[in-house]
C-alpha cells in the first residue's frame, strides 16, 4: 500500500503531469472567456439602438476565434515553452501556401466583413442576388443565409454577394396592388376614398394593419386610371390572404358603376362613424347613479327581563301612592 502511494506521489510530481494540468486550466479559462465574450457581444448587438453594427454572427465568431487563438498561444508559451513569435515568423513562407489553399475561405471572410461593416446587407433585409430572393437571416464568416418565400434556407457565399449585383427589395410585409379604375374623372376622388376604406376594412379582417391602404394613381390608360394600393401588415405571413381580401373588396369599385357603389360605401362609413360618436357622447353624458341612502340603524329591542323590571317598578310606585 505504501509503495502504491509512493508511486502516485512520484507520478504527480513529474513535470508532464504539471504541464498537462496547466494546459487544461488555461484551456478551461479560455473557453469561459470565449463564452462570456459571445454573450457580451450578442447583448451589445441586440441593444444597440443606433445599429452601427448589424446583429450578424460573423463578429461574434471572429471575437471567439481571437480569444481561442490567444489562449492557445498562451498555453504553448507557458506550458510547452514554445516561442510563438518565432513560430509565426518561420511560417512566413508556409503562410503563403496556406493562404493559397484557403483562398476561397479568406475571400468569403473578407466579403462577409465588407457587406457587414459597410452595412450593405443586414439581417431582416429582403434582397435578390442572382436567381435567389429572400430575407437575410444571418451573415457568417463563410456564407449568408436567406429564407425565400417557400420557407427554404438558401446559403450564398459571401464572396458572391460582394461581387454580384445586389437588389434591395421592399420589406415582405409591404403590399402594392395594381388597379385600374374605369370611372369618369369627376368621380375619381370619391371612388379613391371608397377604395381606400374598403381595402382597410378587408385587410383588417385578416390581421393587424401597420400602414393603412393608400391609393395612388400613376397614369391614364385606354382602360382607365391606373394606380396602386399600398399598405403594410404587421405579420408578413398574412400578406397573401390580405392581398386576396383587398382585391375582392375593391373589385366592384373599379368598374363603370363605381360612383354609385362608392357613394353607398361612404354613406355607410359616415353612418357608422356617427353612431360610434353618438354612443360615445351618450356614455359620457349619462348621469352617474345616486348612491343609495344608508338604512337607518334599527333600534335594539329591550329584552323581556328589562320589560318585567320596568313593569314591577311601575306597580310598586302605584301601590305606594
Amino acid at each position: 500500500m505504501e509503495q502504491l502511494q509512493n508511486d502516485i506521489d512520484a507520478l504527480v510530481r513529474t513535470d508532464w503531469v504539471t504541464t498537462a494540468v496547466s494546459a487544461v486550466v488555461i484551456l478551461a479559462i479560455t473557453a469561459i472567456v470565449a463564452r462570456l465574450t459571445r454573450r457580451f457581444l450578442r447583448r451589445v448587438l441586440e441593444i444597440n439602438e443606433e445599429r452601427d453594427l448589424p446583429s450578424s454572427s460573423i463578429f461574434i465568431n471572429i471575437a471567439r476565434g481571437a480569444v481561442w487563438i490567444t489562449g492557445v498561444c498562451i498555453m504553448l508559451s507557458t506550458c510547452f515553452r514554445v516561442d510563438v513569435s518565432a513560430a509565426i515568423t518561420a511560417l512566413g513562407i508556409g503562410g503563403i501556401a496556406i493562404s493559397l489553399g484557403f483562398q476561397d475561405t479568406l475571400s468569403n471572410l473578407i466579403g462577409g466583413l465588407q457587406v457587414s461593416l459597410l452595412r450593405i446587407i443586414k439581417p431582416g433585409d429582403n434582397i435578390e442576388v442572382g436567381s435567389s430572393t429572400g430575407v437575410v437571416k444571418d451573415i457568417t464568416w463563410r456564407h449568408t443565409t436567406i429564407r425565400n418565400s417557400a420557407g427554404e434556407e438558401v446559403l450564398i457565399p459571401n464572396s458572391i454577394i460582394s461581387k454580384t449585383a445586389l437588389t434591395h427589395l421592399p420589406p415582405t410585409n409591404q403590399v402594392s396592388l395594381a388597379v385600374v379604375v374605369t370611372t369618369e374623372g369627376q368621380h375619381l376622388d370619391e371612388v379613391a376614398t371608397a377604395i381606400e376604406h374598403e381595402a382597410g376594412e378587408a385587410a383588417a379582417t385578416v390581421g393587424k394593419v401597420v400602414k393603412e391602404p393608400k391609393l395612388t394613381f400613376s397614369e391614364i390608360t385606354a382602360q382607365g386610371y391606373a394606380g396602386s394600393i399600398s399598405f403594410s401588415m404587421a405579420d408578413s405571413r398574412t400578406v397573401g390572404r390580405a392581398t386576396d381580401a383587398v382585391l375582392r373588396a375593391v373589385a366592384p369599385l373599379t368598374r363603370t358603376a363605381a360612383p354609385e357603389r362608392a357613394e353607398q360605401v361612404l354613406e355607410d362609413a359616415q353612418k357608422e362613424a356617427d353612431e360610434a360618436a353618438a354612443q360615445g357622447a351618450d356614455g359620457s353624458a349619462k348621469p352617474k347613479p345616486k348612491p343609495k341612502p344608508k338604512p337607518a340603524p334599527k333600534q335594539k329591542q329591550k329584552s323581556s327581563f328589562r320589560k318585567r323590571m320596568a313593569r314591577a317598578l311601575r306597580i310598586g310606585k302605584e301601590e305606594q301612592s
